[in-house]
């Protein structure tokens, strides 16, 4: 039996940073860039809110202060995940820090929960027991601060949203953005009706906002960390494509997985009749992978089939390897 143990990876990788089907590709340094900007307005606003707060006793604008916090030290984590994540493979990293995007998205989602949570907590009390608050000052600050979120959010909009790291920062913004806007809507309630609880009701909308992008941001993290497929994309399908190829008798061990969210890896085991081209199948699949699904990091073994495969060469998998992992494709009609 001959073997071929190409890389298609090596060859394919040059000039794909992004794969195909992330349209908005922003370079890292424009990334940090507009990070940047969003972070600085963020803080400055952060800083004079925390005291509008205190003094005019409104738990939404407190909320919001402690919610921009969370923001800046959300923006914080991303660009410090996208510095980690521009290092070259190395050592025991042979992937590079690519997955430290993702483990700023989980804890962006994780402080959405929790800060949703705090506030939630205060919210409900106030709701109980209302508290004095001061609607114009409410009023103006919370219109000055959706003016300043607006800016932040289009400054993080210009980045790539593409990345989990980044999405995870943008939603903590654009969260806060929704927040200012409850914030005004209560004030506005509370001058014309006198009614207070419209503080802590306010609260309680921007509350579900969190809870919802939190959730979402820890969902789809998780599913980079467990090495999913990406979402759209089942591996069952590229399998009987890739078995479709003339000369191509079965496709196994085949794992498609997401390293960052702007790129996407497959691996498998293909055997091919004997005396079809190792090499020119090889190409061929690569094609099709990086045509088809955008996937550019590949890795195929690619091997003749031996004699326990029969005299047609085709016969399912019985062995070729000791410890075969997932389905296998073989020619002929499929199940999938």
């Amino acid at each position: 039996m001959s073997h071929d143990r190409a890389h298609a990876g090596h060859d394919h990788d040059k000039g794909h940073d992004h794969d195909k089907g992330h349209g908005h590709e922003v370079s890292a340094d424009a990334d940090r860039r507009w990070l940047s900007v969003a972070l600085a307005l963020i803080v400055a606003f952060m800083l004079a809110e925390v005291a509008i707060g205190v003094l005019s006793r409104s738990l939404a604008l407190i909320s919001d202060s402690a919610h921009m916090l969370t923001d800046a030290a959300a923006l914080v984590l991303a660009l410090v995940a996208i510095r980690l994540a521009a290092r070259p493979a190395r050592g025991r990293f042979t992937f590079g820090l690519k997955r430290a995007e993702i483990l700023s998205a989980q804890v962006n989602g994780v402080s959405l929960l929790v800060l949703g949570g705090v506030i939630a907590y205060e919210a409900i009390s106030r709701l109980i027991s209302p508290i004095g608050v001061h609607g114009a000052t409410m009023v103006a600050t919370a219109a000055i601060g959706v003016v300043v979120n607006v800016a932040a959010t289009w400054a993080i909009s210009r980045a790539n949203r593409a990345s989990l790291n980044i999405e995870g920062a943008f939603q903590h913004i654009l969260n806060d953005l929704y927040a200012f806007v409850a914030t005004a809507v209560a004030g506005l309630i509370i001058i014309f009706t006198g009614f207070e609880r419209a503080d802590p009701i306010a609260s309680l909308v921007v509350v579900f906002l969190m809870a919802k992008a939190g959730i979402r941001l820890l969902r789809d993290s998780a599913w980079v960390l467990l090495e999913a497929a990406p979402l759209g994309m089942d591996p069952d399908v590229i399998g009987d494509l890739l078995v479709d190829i003339d000369g191509v008798v079965e496709v196994h061990d085949l794992h498609v997985w997401t390293i960052s969210s702007s790129q996407t890896a497959l691996s498998a085991h293909v055997l091919v009749a004997p005396g079809v081209d190792c090499h020119a199948i090889r190409l061929r699949l690569d094609a099709l992978v990086g045509d088809l699904f955008g996937i550019h990091h590949t890795t195929m073994q690619v091997d003749h089939v031996g004699p326990e495969h029969g005299a047609s060469g085709i016969k399912p998998y019985t062995g070729h390897c000791d410890d075969a992992h997932g389905p296998a494709h073989s020619s002929g009609p499929h199940d999938h």
